[in-house]
């Protein structure tokens, strides 16, 4: 069955004759979403049948008023019977389903809506896209199912045309059951491992870097939908996209073959003759049907040349273009049955076997691209999903210059709507199927309740994994940003599942794209090094990322990620608002209770190179300092041996779905830290580079376009803003490769040793204008930055103005002859409250300017916030707080 979409009010009228197509999604003629007006009850205080709460005559009055999409602990939380488990260690006092047992999170949800019967052969279809983890469906005194529905993801539509009220009021009753083996929450990876005896969640027993969820998402946690269609209905449209050749992003194109089949079902008792027809880029080809009745039929068009295609690109290669596809059945000649419509990116993926870095390389219309990118965990652990989330969580990861989320293994299959935005902002999808080395038995682990042999077997039922991943595959596999499919995290499937699935499944339902057995696996990652395969996850020397050889295509990497006190304050309380202190000798760090609740991972001696610890808010602040140098560090260690030894590395990992201190380029409420503007500046296309460990000064170029005539001016500033010229000489650089100039170790070991030093490399274009530049701050011969420390205060000069709706300009001029403004972060804010806007989206953060120098940075956010209501806050280490009121001129 087809995923259907949010439809506004406002839109209802027009949707009676079109259909809205939006961000890739299938959508049928008629449809709306079921996301409001429910309520709910918990089991053990209904006495009365799913046949009786179903009859509208019911009295649900006093019910709970019930979230749908949602789960049963978001619920609770939106009707205050919980506390919020984001915040300090509320999640203790929340009773967890497995001390509880499965009946105290099992509810029964009701549902009144208006449908009028139908006449003349039209159908109505109650369409389910995710219930966790099984449920019984009544509909007006029905039930709709004949065995329990079960399967977290499965979709599930039941023809409910016969069940329809005559009246048009109509009453659905939902009973929904937790998952069938509920998980102990020991402390454990995946708590006791139990949690993977089913085919779902896993995180939800707790991990590293998570607390458990204490109803393990039960819930009908994904869309409910009516919707109307005639007599056939159309599902499983398959578009596949060749593009054969090596290609460009500019110029004319060769033609593009585009591939359309589309399975149409016949609910009428009769036969139905008709025409499906497709458009496409202005042509319309159509076929004629005759459907048996109540039959089901796949059907295939001839292959569609498209002329001077315009291609779509992952970020940074090209742009992302996308086409309007329309499907529609007319029967009888005239009458429109159903129709849909999804957004298509015109490309072709590849892969193949480098031998030179014994690992995977990705291609897209015939070009290589070097891996950047963010492991994901899901949106939000409580299942609290939106369009605009997805998009805004999407967007920083362009903004951070990657071009891949690998989906992780112990969560799901992402929504569709997460797949629209990839698709808008070019990011390809690495996606994992269900299991984990930690629950699925790759290691002894002394927390797990059963042996290594017994947990190999995870889940419980193949049958039912299968199932779940046909249907899955069928959900997303039209977006053009799904790039990879994965067996799994750490670990194959089960034999009886990775074979169907890799030999069979995939083949017939999705046979262009490349399926690796488990995320590090020799076949997309050769493991030389004699352990895991993943890692290191701690903070590092930056000496490390340059020198030291790692796995081939790391599909996990990473560091430290606490955000800054500003998010700090949002989830811990006040009197646990002390910093963290490390112990030199013993090597150990003394951490507050709710810092240790919210896994907070250890910065070690990072911290005191910047000077003693003042307090919270000095401590976070410090931290960027070394997040941003961390993550910058991160991606041109591995750029820098592109094509050499790595094809890619994947970031473990880049956001958080719960208020954890680690491994996130932005907290869960979306506000972003120093971590994603190092990686916006490591990852940029065109980047120059200093190389710590040798002082060799590098570029990389991660585009089609060879750069030629570029100035490479290197400079030092000392603490007082004093330049030196080390050199400057033209430069040049092939397309998607590295450039070694020249090393300057002994000159800025001699210039940093006493108090540190500034590095700054630019590269100039041959209008003498900047390209793109890089600063460093190299520490003291002691490896402290003790020059940072004594720096005076700059009177930085800023301004800010509207520059079109949703966007502010914000200019910063430093004198010349004045010291380097240093790291300073903008923020944009209510002006009553000084609280940030979040989401709001920066061309670059934690900016430093030179002397002499003016820089400018866009800030976005949503339009239509009343701009009296918003300043700019920055603040930086020599540049004291202030807000700036917005000028409208």
């Amino acid at each position: 069955m087809s995923p259907t979409k949010l439809i506004k009010p406002q839109f209802l009228l027009y949707l009676l004759l079109f259909t809205i197509c939006l961000n890739g999604n299938l959508y049928a003629q008629s449809s709306y979403e079921l996301n409001s007006g429910w309520k709910c009850a918990d089991i053990g205080s209904v006495k009365i049948s799913g046949y009786e709460l179903s009859k509208p005559d019911f009295n649900a009055k006093n019910w709970m008023p019930a979230t749908v999409p949602g789960t049963v602990l978001t619920t609770l939380l939106n009707n205050k019977k919980v506390p919020d488990p984001f915040f300090g260690m509320n999640n203790e006092q929340i009773p967890d389903i497995y001390k509880t047992g499965a009946a105290y999170y099992t509810y029964w949800f009701i549902k009144d809506f208006t449908e009028s019967p139908t006449t003349k052969g039209s159908q109505v279809y109650l369409n389910l896209r995710g219930v966790n983890y099984s449920c019984d469906i009544f509909l007006n005194g029905n039930k709709l199912n004949k065995t329990l529905q079960k399967g977290m993801f499965l979709r599930f539509s039941y023809n409910i045309t016969s069940f329809l009220a005559k009246n048009g009021a109509n009453r659905l009753a939902i009973l929904v059951y937790p998952p069938d083996v509920l998980g102990n929450a020991n402390g454990g990876q995946g708590g006791d491992g139990t949690i993977a005896r089913n085919v779902g969640l896993q995180y939800t027993a707790g991990w590293d870097w998570i607390q458990p969820v204490r109803d393990r998402n039960t819930g009908i946690w994904d869309k409910v939908t009516i919707q109307k269609t005639g007599a056939v209905r159309i599902s499983d449209t398959h578009v596949i996209t060749l593009v054969p050749g090596q290609r460009f992003p500019d110029g004319p194109q060769s033609p593009a073959n585009i591939q359309v089949s589309a399975t149409l079902n016949n609910a009428a008792t009769a036969p139905v003759s008709g025409t499906l027809r497709f458009e496409l880029d202005g042509k319309t080809i159509s076929k004629t049907v005759t459907l048996k009745p109540s039959s089901t039929q796949q059907v295939n068009f001839n292959d569609f040349t498209l002329q001077n295609p315009k291609l779509w690109w992952p970020n940074g290669y090209g742009p992302q273009n996308l086409y309007n596809l329309k499907v529609s059945f007319v029967a009888n000649g005239n009458k429109l049955s159903n129709q849909q419509s999804l957004k298509v990116g015109v490309r072709q993926l590849q892969s193949e076997y480098n031998e030179h870095t014994g690992s995977r390389q990705i291609e897209v219309n015939g070009q290589k691209i070097f891996i950047k990118g963010g492991n994901w965990i899901i949106s939000d652990e409580m299942m609290r999903l939106s369009d605009a989330r997805y998009d805004a969580e999407v967007r920083f990861h362009r903004d951070m210059n990657l071009n891949l989320i690998r989906v992780w293994g112990g969560a799901m299959i992402e929504r569709p709507e997460f797949f629209d935005a990839c698709d808008k902002y070019g990011i390809l999808v690495f996606q994992d199927l269900w299991g984990s080395g930690d629950c699925n038995g790759r290691w002894m682990d002394p927390m797990k309740l059963d042996d290594q042999w017994t947990r190999r077997k995870y889940p419980d039922d193949h049958g039912l994994f299968l199932r779940s991943a046909e249907d899955q595959i069928k959900m997303v596999r039209n977006h053009a940003s799904l790039a990879i499919w994965c067996g799994g995290n750490e670990i194959t499937p089960p034999e009886d599942i990775l074979v169907p699935l890799r030999d069979s499944i995939l083949p017939r339902l999705d046979n262009t794209r490349w399926f690796v057995d488990y995320s590090n696996s020799d076949a997309m990652s050769h493991n030389t090094l004699g352990d895991n395969g993943d890692g290191p996850y701690g903070i590092q020397p930056l000496s490390v990322f340059w020198e030291h050889r790692t796995f081939p295509f790391n599909s996990e990497v990473g560091s430290v990620g606490l955000s800054d006190y500003e998010s700090l304050k949002r989830f811990i309380p006040t009197s646990h608002l002390s910093p963290p202190v490390y112990d030199e000798d013993t090597h150990k760090t003394k951490t507050d209770e709710v810092w240790d609740y919210h896994k907070y991972i250890g910065y070690d001696t990072s911290i005191a190179r910047y000077g003693k610890v003042k307090n919270a808010e000095d401590f976070s602040n410090k931290a960027q300092l070394v997040n941003y140098d961390q993550y910058r560090g991160l991606a041109e260690g591995f750029t820098s041996h592109m094509w050499d030894w790595y094809t890619g590395f994947i970031i473990w990992k880049t956001q958080n779905p719960w208020t954890a201190m680690r491994g996130q380029m932005y907290d869960y409420y979306l506000d972003p830290n120093a971590c994603l503007y190092g990686l916006h500046n490591g990852s940029a296309p065109l980047h120059i580079m200093y190389n710590p460990v040798n002082g060799m000064v590098m570029a990389a170029n991660n585009t089609f376009k060879a750069r030629r005539s570029m100035m490479l001016v290197v400079k030092t500033f000392d603490m007082t803003g004093k330049d030196s010229l080390i050199t400057q000489v033209f430069a040049d650089i092939g397309a998607t490769t590295t450039k070694r100039y020249f090393s300057i170790k002994k000159t800025i070991d001699e210039m940093a040793a006493k108090e540190g030093v500034f590095l700054s490399l630019q590269l100039l274009d041959a209008d003498k204008k900047l390209i793109t530049e890089n600063l460093y701050w190299i520490p003291d011969q002691k490896g402290n930055f003790s020059g940072l420390q004594k720096m005076k205060l700059n009177d930085l000069a800023i301004k800010a103005k509207y520059f079109k709706p949703g966007q502010v300009e914000v200019t910063l001029d430093n004198t010349q002859n004045h010291s380097l403004a240093f790291f300073n972060r903008l923020s944009l804010v209510n002006a009553d409250t000084k609280t940030r806007l979040l989401p709001a989206f920066y061309s670059d953060n934690y900016v430093s300017v030179l002397p002499g120098e003016r820089k400018k940075v866009i800030i976005d956010y949503q339009p239509g916030i009343a701009q009296k209501d918003l300043q700019v806050e920055v603040s930086g280490w020599n540049v004291s707080k202030r807000y700036l009121p917005i000028d409208n001129n």
